[in-house]
């Protein structure tokens, strides 16, 4: 598939099998992510894996989507690591790229994904259930798994709709 293509294709699943999600795929994802731009090459990210089910449940606690999480087979919090910052803003944007990155992988190997930002508000007690250091700040959680679910395809705006400015 052209990089258009499996942009176009990838959408948000949130429903997930019970099949298991091996190591190599789970590295071949964070892979994905590690080759994210960053200002200064300083790759502000950090990833932990959770598939342990006790640690699942209580990371479902901490946001309202806690359905999908319990659902997922694979949890991967992703955290800007503050003692590495270089510019705030930029490093968090170099995160969403890794994201992305990460999202568009997990769609090419044909599983499902969706990246939850609303567990943000929970920074302090996903910390705490991980066990992590004070210097990392939650960004997201990518749920995963091999999908259950054909998500509908969405509609975009048009690019006149979306285009600011143009000389």
């Amino acid at each position: 598939m052209d990089i258009i293509d499996i942009i176009r294709t990838r959408r948000s699943v949130r429903k997930f099998t019970e099949e298991a999600v091996s190591d190599e795929v789970v590295d071949a994802i964070l892979e994905a992510g590690r080759w994210a731009p960053s200002g200064q090459n300083n790759q502000p990210w950090r990833f932990a894996v959770v598939r342990d089910r006790e640690i699942i449940t209580e990371i479902s606690k901490l946001t309202h989507y806690g359905r999908i999480v319990l659902g997922a087979q694979v949890l991967i919090p992703v955290f800007l690591d503050t003692a590495r910052i270089y510019h705030r803003e930029k490093d968090i944007q170099g995160v969403g790229a890794c994201l992305q990155n990460m999202l568009l992988e997990i769609h090419c190997l044909g599983l499902g994904g969706v990246w939850l930002g609303e567990i943000i508000k929970s920074n302090i007690q996903m910390k705490s259930v991980l066990g992590l250091a004070d210097d990392l700040e939650l960004m997201a959680v990518i749920a995963l798994g091999w999908p259950a679910e054909n998500p509908r395809i969405t509609k975009r705006r048009s690019l006149d709709e979306l285009t600011v400015y143009r000389d």
